[in-house]
């Protein structure tokens, strides 16, 4: 019996239930729209394979064998419990997954904190994050959107200013206890600080242009400690390793929480920034414009820069 059971196809079943319950074969061919001949041809197959007369053929139509009313209960039974089952998986809610790429500094310091307001907003969308530090000039075919850093010019993708390079160094606070803060710019000179290694920096500032834009002439400190993750650099600074060049964007959080603090009052910025990137073929774009409203709020519940900071422009009205 197993090995029958094996080779029952469950359309054999449906078959054989709809034409026992109309007690009908041309009454069942309408029901599943085919032929009569074909639901015939279906009963006699399954009438084979058990080895039992399923139904008796009288005068004015079939009727069912002691046989087939034990099999009926028994498959219309079954039938009824799989569509129950099918029902309540499709009444789940359906969660759909939305690719967002971006840098690991952007995810780690901006993006993850904030993330949890957007999974409120739309529990049915998973969020999966795609981390790289290495160019985003070209998305791939699975990215949905992407937040990455340059001046715009992003191949095979529009691209949306999110905010401006902003910068200014931060230390822990306690690597300038007893010191008045802010210090004059000078004061980078002698203090310790954090690199990147320059094939992690890209075009983001890097200590040379730091003195270059602060009027410094002397040259930057090497350091003892160079990164090739911005992340790494961070916590580096909060440990008390050194100054790092902080994202305004990146730490604010971690200022407000005191984990870091500014070094100078100067602000410096560039004609550099992130953007939100949607890929030429748009993918979800329910889900993207979601997404690309949830960072517009984002950025207009964020509180004012100081004066001459670089301002996020408002992305809510994106036509995707």
């Amino acid at each position: 019996m197993a090995e029958v059971n094996e080779r029952l196809s469950l359309d054999l079943l449906r078959v054989f239930e709809c034409a026992a319950r109309h007690l009908g074969f041309t009454a069942a061919a309408i029901e599943l729209g085919t032929t009569q001949p074909a639901v015939s041809q279906q009963i006699q197959r399954l009438e084979k394979q058990l080895g039992s007369r399923l139904f008796d053929r009288v005068y004015r139509g079939i009727e069912l064998t002691d046989a087939g009313r034990l099999l009926f209960d028994h498959v219309q039974e079954g039938l009824a419990l799989i569509n129950a089952g099918l029902a309540a998986v499709g009444a789940q809610p359906r969660h759909e997954v939305l690719q967002v790429a971006t840098d690991f500094a952007f995810a780690a310091y901006w993006l993850m904190p904030r993330l949890h307001r957007f999974h409120q907003a739309h529990p049915e969308v998973d969020v999966s994050l795609v981390t790289s530090d290495r160019s985003m000039s070209m998305l791939r075919s699975e990215i949905d959107v992407a937040i990455a850093f340059g001046d715009g010019r992003f191949k095979h993708g529009e691209a949306l200013s999110l905010f401006r390079e902003e910068v200014f160094p931060v230390c822990s606070p306690q690597l300038l206890r007893g010191m008045p803060t802010p210090l004059p710019p000078s004061s980078l000179v002698q203090l310790p600080l954090l690199h990147l290694k320059p094939e992690m920096r890209t075009r983001w500032f890097d200590w040379n242009g730091v003195f270059r834009q602060l009027g410094l002439s002397e040259t930057p400190a090497s350091g003892l400690l160079r990164f090739d993750n911005y992340t790494l650099l961070i916590q580096a600074a909060i440990a008390g390793r050194g100054v790092a060049i902080g994202w305004r964007y990146l730490v604010d959080e971690l200022i407000e929480q005191g984990l870091l603090c500014r070094v100078i009052a100067t602000s410096l910025c560039s004609e550099f920034g992130y953007y939100v990137v949607l890929p030429e073929r748009k993918r979800r774009q329910r889900l993207t414009q979601h997404f690309v409203d949830w960072l517009s709020s984002e950025l207009q519940a964020a509180p004012a820069g100081p004066p001459g900071a670089g301002s996020g422009v408002s992305i809510s009205s994106i036509a995707i």
